[in-house]
């Protein structure tokens, strides 16, 4: 596979348990999904997407593999997202780069995903700051993905941030969205403020 630009894997194989239901099809105060709004945001940056799902979304996966998304089921998901973004990693090893994103985190805008690709090359873990408070999506360079894959269990790759420090590279952007996510209802309200 010739390699292509960064794309955007999108962790969306989550069980909600904080959330108390599927937070992925939370209604916002616009009338799209959560996980509907995610997509968008990340859809218009122009990068290409797959969206990570657990074995339980078949109907989920038919309905965006339907709308032109790549989807990748995710059979280690119930492990946690560091299973998930490991397993993830793996399909996209023609990726240059790849922004880990959340689907809680809808809000971050799509001019945010293209400045984080536009500054993670291949061996750089760019990390976007928001008023000195690190936020998602965060980019790994393809030379970082062997260690990504070897990720297991829930704590996603902070480790790789810790034991690597000399890689990586903070940038700062002017997008709330980084830091807005939707683990409770109440945090679902205050970060869906029109």
């Amino acid at each position: 596979m010739a390699e292509q630009s960064a794309g955007i894997l999108l962790l969306a194989a989550g069980s909600s348990k904080r959330f108390g239901g599927d937070k992925r099809q939370a209604k916002l105060s616009s009338g799209t999904t959560l996980l509907d709004t995610a997509l968008a945001n990340a859809s218009a940056s122009g990068l290409p997407i797959m969206v990570c799902l657990n074995p339980a979304d078949h109907v989920l996966a038919d309905s965006l593999t339907a709308g032109g998304y790549n989807v990748q089921i995710c059979h280690s998901a119930s492990r946690g997202m560091g299973s998930t973004l490991a397993e993830g990693v793996s399909h996209v090893a023609g990726w240059r780069s790849v922004l880990v994103a959340l689907a809680d985190m809808a809000w971050v805008a799509p001019a945010t995903y293209r400045m984080v690709a536009e500054h993670t090359d291949a061996d750089t873990i760019c990390v976007p700051y928001y008023k000195a408070r690190r936020g998602h999506p965060v980019g790994f360079g393809h030379s970082l993905y062997p260690q990504l894959a070897k990720l297991d269990g829930d704590q996603g790759a902070q480790a790789l941030l810790r034991h690597s420090p000399e890689k990586v590279k903070k940038l700062t952007v002017s997008d709330p969205g980084i830091l807005l996510d939707a683990d409770t209802p109440g945090d679902l309200a205050l970060a869906d403020q029109p």
